[in-house]
Order: structure tokens, then C-alpha cells, then sequence
């Protein structure tokens, strides 16, 4: 009952819908709760206990913390200033201690069911180097949607109540909503209590005008998945599984074709996300910006997967650039190195981090780790280089204010983000060094021109599809970075022209989209992280 599949679509959200708004203000939370757990345990089954557990932790964890901090208000009054020093000491460390129990619990739970095995094969086989006598054995766990996704939401609320910047939720039943909302439990994007909650326990009445946007917003999505991405996964497949056999070019030309999926998947996911959760009235935060307008990988990161990028900025990034080691490191290499020195080295000892997990978390293989480290050398290469940039831009500022140069930004940017997908769609590290050995130092554009095409299995019709619907991607990326919404034009049109678009956005999915004779269902990309 994937988001893009038939029986979602023209069953289960029907349904929904219709029981929500049947139900009254006061029990539409009820079903979205009740449509969560549903959905969750179509894919999960019994691993529902998985997101009942996190629930439960993250909900009793709040309240504890928050009881903490008014027990401290209360027994501070009228206390001199050095006992509520003491005091403050004593009652942050209990909030503290819960906070870590907590954390403690939850990320455990992620990191033995995704990850124990990787470690455990990683470190035996260091063990053998060493000659050691020790075997760690490889346990099978069964793994539930989303546990990467809604690990990070528990996570996030806990230390915003540690923090202060939200108070604990009472009901239960608002927490669980929060963590279960059916739209974005499978793939994201990765909310905020605060941003969320409120909205979801509402009970908004859906209303003509939200259907109609929501209901875009899905189409769109699934033009983007099943018109243009789901056509080049068996191209994409095969490619990536024989790379050994195929010339630097084609395996370039598949490195491309891969980006172009992974963008159109995901992103054409949280369209239809968005969608579904607009149709309920529920602003969910947006996952992407015209990531391939971006000139740096910097500014592509914070267009890409957005939510990802915030959540290890602010509960990673922030945390580690503020620890008195860090700060330590700063002060020492400002003073031998200069400002820019101190820069340099709390960025790389905060960013260092943030890249492990960040690769880390799509997966537990090398190439992720890989694909994870590249970007972290790539940003720190920036960093490094500003001194360098700002001379650059100072003695040539005509041309990098210049169309032309915009433009030279924005390919080479792409091109470092297609290499970087290269290595993270690989089938293992060792695959993905050969395949960068291949492509940079055995390519022939020749290659090209000889292409086996049905061996890929796609043929002119598939490539001149896949072209065109690049093309209608890019010309709506570029309106919406002007700020043109096209939904919103739509709604404006007089009735005939404005049922013809929407005819036309049923009817593209239908007629082109990857499905029938000779293909199978592709799987959600993100729904595995």
C-alpha cells in the first residue's frame, strides 16, 4: 500500500478522507491516529510494537523532564543565589540522565536492528587481522518502516523539552499522532513537534480548496515517480550491477540517469506526501528546492532532503561546534592560525560528524560511509578555500556576477553531485571505487553510440519519455525558484481551461507512466533508509 500504488490511492485515502470529515472536530485526530497505525502495520505487521515503544519512551521521557524543571521552579523560591546555583546543578543533571536514558533507548533500538550486523561483520573481520579468536555472529532482525524517520522525530522532541523550548505534551494520544501521521511515516519529511502537532490534533474540516491543491501535488508526484523515474530503474539496475562489464561512459551516462531517478523518486514522494497531508489541512515542512539550481554543494544540501540536513544541524552540528573541546580547538588554532584557521578547524570537527551520520543513516554499507566523507571533503575543500574565493572574487567581480558563470556554478555543481551519487547507488564501496576508476580513466564517447539499449532493458520510446518529462520538471523548478506557483495559476483559470489541466495531469501518469507488460512495481528508494 505504497503512496503511489492504486490501492492507496483509490481505496485507503478515499476512505480516510470520507471518515475524517464524517467524524467531527473532535475524533478526526482519532482517525488520522487509527489510518497510521493501519498503514504502518499493512507493511510492519506486529513491528508496529517498534513505533508504539518509541512513542511511549519519547511521551514519558517529556514528561519527566518537564516534571524536573518545575519541581526546580519550585524549590529555587527563595533561595539565595549560590544554593540555586547548586540546585540548578543538581536538577540539570537529573534532566540530563533522563535525557540520555531516553536517547539511550531510542537510538539503541535503531542502532541494533539497522546496524549491529554491519558492526558486528566489520569488527570480526578486524579481529581476524588481529588474530584474534573472537567471531561476532550476525543476527537477523526484522527492521519496520520508517525507523530512521521516526527515530529522528522522537528524538527531536525530547531535546526540545531538554532544552527548554518546548513543554511536555499531556496527551498521549497528540504524541502518538505526531509520530504516526500515515503521509510521512514511510519516507518523511522529518518534522517538529511544534511544527506539526497543533495542526494534526486540530481536526481541521477538509475544505474544496485543499483537495483541489492536495490532489496537484499528488499528480505531480506521481508524474515525477512513475512517468520519469520508475521508467529508468531497470536501466539504472542493470548498469549498476554490471559495471565491471560496461565503458566509463555508459557507467557516467548511468550515474546521471541514477540522479535524475533518486530526485524524481524522492522528491515526487514528498509531492504526494505533501499532497495527501494538504488534503487534511496539514502544512508538512517542504523536503526540496530546486536542488540542481544550487552553485555549491553547501547550498545543494540545503535544498536537498531538507529536513535530513536541518535535523543534523541543529540536534548534531550545533551541539558539537558548542562542546568545550571544540571550543578549546578553536581558540588554539585562532591563535597559531589565524581566524580563518579557527574556522577551518571547529567546522571540520562539527561537519566531521554530521557526514558520518548523515552517511550512515541512508544505509549500513561502505559506500554510504564513502558517500557521506566525500561530501565532507568537498565542503571542507570550500571552507578551506575561502580566503582563496573572496581574492578571486574581489579581482573578478564583472565575471562572477555574469549569467555565464551562474550557469559554469551550477554544472559543476551538478556534476559533483552526480559523481557523489554514483558512490552512493553503488553495490559497495570496492564497486564504487572502480566504477570512479573507470569512468575517469577509460571512457570513450564512442561507447555511447554502441549502446545495446533493449539490453538495459529501455528502448527510444522510454529515452524520449524520460527527456520530455525532465524537461517539464526543470521548466516548473525554474518557475517556482521565480516564485510562480503553478497550482496556484491553475485554480485561476476559467473552468474549461482549469478541468483540461487537471484531465491532462490524470491522464500523463496513465498513458506514459512505467507499468504493465515488462515492468514491476518499484519500490519506494527511501522507504529502505
Amino acid at each position: 500500500m505504497a503512496y503511489h500504488t492504486m490501492l492507496f490511492l483509490l481505496v485507503f485515502l478515499p476512505l480516510i478522507l470520507i471518515c475524517y470529515q464524517i467524524a467531527g472536530t473532535k475524533y478526526r485526530p482519532y482517525v488520522l491516529l487509527a489510518a497510521g497505525y493501519i498503514f504502518f502495520a499493512s507493511f510492519s505487521g506486529i513491528l508496529l510494537l517498534y513505533l508504539l515503544g518509541a512513542t511511549v519512551i519519547m511521551y514519558a521521557a517529556g514528561l519527566w523532564i518537564d516534571h524536573i524543571g518545575q519541581e526546580f521552579k519550585e524549590k529555587k523560591n527563595g533561595l539565595a543565589r549560590s544554593e540555586v546555583k547548586q540546585l540548578k546543578k543538581k536538577f540539570t543533571g537529573k534532566k540530563r540522565a533522563v535525557l540520555c536514558g531516553s536517547l539511550v533507548l531510542l537510538v539503541g533500538v535503531l542502532f541494533i536492528v539497522k546496524y549491529y550486523n554491519f558492526f558486528a561483520e566489520n569488527l570480526s573481520a578486524v579481529f581476524r587481522l588481529l588474530t584474534l579468536p573472537i567471531c561476532l555472529k550476525s543476527i537477523r532482525f526484522l527492521q519496520p518502516i520508517g525507523i530512521s524517520f521516526y527515530t529522528l522525530q522522537a528524538v527531536s522532541y525530547v531535546v526540545d523539552i531538554y532544552e527548554g523550548k518546548n513543554r511536555a505534551e499531556r496527551q498521549f494520544g497528540k504524541v502518538a499522532l505526531y509520530m504516526a501521521f500515515f503521509p510521512q511515516i514511510m519516507e518523511g519529511p522529518i518534522s517538529r513537534f511544534d511544527q506539526t502537532a497543533d495542526q494534526l490534533w486540530k481536526g481541521t474540516a477538509i475544505s474544496s480548496e485543499n483537495l483541489t491543491m492536495g490532489a496537484q501535488r499528488v499528480l505531480w508526484g506521481l508524474f515525477k515517480k512513475i512517468v520519469i523515474a520508475d521508467r529508468l530503474d531497470r536501466a539504472v539496475g542493470v548498469a549498476f550491477l554490471n559495471y565491471q562489464s560496461y565503458d566509463g561512459a555508459i557507467l557516467a551516462l548511468a550515474a546521471v540517469a541514477y540522479t535524475v531517478q533518486l530526485y524524481n523518486e524522492f522528491s515526487g514522494c514528498m509531492d504526494i506526501v505533501i499532497g495527501v497531508a494538504e488534503m487534511f489541512g496539514v502544512v508538512l515542512p517542504e523536503n526540496f528546492r530546486q536542488p540542481f539550481l544550487s552553485k555549491n554543494v553547501s547550498e545543494f544540501w540545503r535544498r536537498w532532503h531538507i529536513t535530513l540536513g536541518a535535523w543534523l544541524k541543529d540536534y548534531i552540528f550545533y551541539p558539537v561546534s558548542l562542546t568545550g573541546w571544540v571550543q578549546k580547538l578553536g581558540t588554539r588554532a585562532k591563535a597559531r592560525f589565524g581566524k580563518h584557521g579557527a574556522k577551518v578547524a571547529v567546522s571540520a570537527a562539527a561537519l566531521f560528524p554530521v557526514w558520518l551520520l548523515n552517511g550512515l543513516w541512508h544505509g549500513q554499507h561502505w559506500n554510504y560511509i564513502f558517500f557521506g566523507m566525500y561530501y565532507f571533503v568537498l565542503i571542507m575543500a570550500g571552507i578551506l578555500c575561502e580566503p582563496l574565493i573572496a581574492v578571486f572574487y574581489e579581482k573578478c567581480g564583472r565575471l562572477v556576477k555574469s549569467k555565464g558563470y551562474a550557469v559554469f556554478q551550477i554544472v559543476r555543481t551538478s556534476v559533483l553531485v552526480v559523481i557523489g551519487e554514483m558512490i552512493f547507488r553503488a553495490n559497495g564501496a570496492k564497486a564504487a571505487i572502480v566504477m570512479l576508476k573507470t569512468v575517469f580513466g577509460h571512457s570513450h564517447m564512442t561507447a555511447l553510440g554502441q549502446m545495446d539499449l533493449p539490453s538495459f532493458g529501455i528502448d527510444r520510446a522510454d529515452i524520449a519519455i524520460v527527456l520530455c518529462g525532465v524537461i517539464l520538471v526543470t521548466v516548473v523548478g525554474l518557475l517556482h525558484e521565480r516564485g510562480i506557483s503553478i497550482r496556484r495559476k491553475i485554480v485561476t483559470l476559467p473552468t474549461p481551461a482549469r478541468w483540461c489541466c487537471y484531465y491532462v495531469m490524470i491522464l500523463l501518469p496513465l498513458i506514459f507512466g512505467a507499468f504493465g507488460d515488462g515492468y514491476l512495481e518499484v519500490e519506494l528508494i527511501y522507504a529502505n533508509f
